[in-house]
């Protein structure tokens, strides 16, 4: 069994070692604080090990395990300056003679605007954002590092994710959800543990390249709190136009508004093997409901 380090446990790789943490001897990550870590600690007793990594200064626990680490999991956004796992851990990289694979999960943003077209693996990017614009450069980071190194690193591009206590569901029974309507747009959204069994099949695998994560299904964003509403016998929220909406949105949520295309998986599914267990969020939100 191999040692992983995880840099980064937010939601999806917490989802990845809940389900297939088992499958490893030794697992050590990072979150931004100390006090983050004492939760985790406590949560993976005996499974899993973290330290605080403020984004900036390497963690002397942390850069000692990669010496011993087969598998790396990079789940940390770039900053402005850059991708920090890099900028603060390529010494201790360089020297990391075990590793044999990274995933880095990157996003489908990275495509731009497409005018509601499909797009693929091979599709050239349209950077319509500053922020996309340094995803992927931390991208393109990761595989020169790979080719340098001669360390398979797969980039995992994931499309909007939801999960348990972050879906449709739930903003209907919170009050919270916003039926925002603007047309011709459409998304893809996928399951948190779809992300979780893509992050395995590219290290079983000890997969190199780009891999869209998506749903088969991309559909208007207010397709899904429609149908959460029918699941849960309420009135779905009334339909808010976009340009009313847009002055109350972070500029994130309107970064999200600003493109519109649809995602391809056949990649995923063709060169990593993976079924997807969730292909639409109709599938995904009557088991999450299911599980209450």
């Amino acid at each position: 069994m191999s040692t992983l380090v995880c840099f980064g446990l937010g939601y999806s790789a917490e989802h990845f070692i809940g389900r297939f943490g088992d499958g490893y001897a030794r697992i050590v990550g990072t979150v931004r604080s100390a006090e983050r870590a004492a939760v985790l600690n406590g949560r993976f007793a005996g499974r899993l090990k973290v330290f605080a990594f403020d984004g900036t200064s390497p963690t002397p626990e942390v850069a000692a395990a990669l010496g011993s680490a087969d598998r790396m999991l990079v789940s940390i956004p770039q900053t402005e300056t850059g991708d920090p796992v890099l900028a603060a851990f390529g010494d201790a990289l360089a020297h990391a003679r075990r590793l044999r694979c990274i995933v880095y999960l990157s996003t489908v943003g990275v495509y731009g605007d497409h005018g509601g077209g499909w797009v693929d693996e091979d599709t050239p990017p349209r950077l319509g954002s500053a922020r996309a614009q340094k995803r992927l450069a931390a991208e393109h980071a990761w595989q020169g590092f790979g080719a340098r190194s001669k360390v398979a690193v797969a980039i995992l591009r994931l499309a909007g994710i939801y999960g348990p206590g972050r879906n449709a569901l739930v903003q209907i029974a919170q009050g919270t959800a916003r039926r925002v309507v603007k047309p011709g747009q459409i998304f893809n959204r996928v399951h948190v543990a779809d992300v979780a069994q893509a992050i395995e099949a590219a290290f079983a695998a000890s997969a190199g390249g780009i891999f869209n994560v998506a749903d088969d299904e991309p559909s208007p964003p207010g397709d899904a709190i429609v149908f959460a509403a029918q699941l849960l016998g309420r009135e779905p929220p009334p339909e808010v136009a976009f340009a009313d909406a847009a002055p109350s949105m972070s500029p994130l949520a309107l970064s999200f508004w600003q493109d519109c295309r649809r995602v391809g998986n056949d990649k995923l599914k063709r060169a990593l093997g993976v079924t997807l267990d969730y292909p639409t969020y109709r599938e995904g939100l009557r088991a999450l409901l299911a599980s209450v």
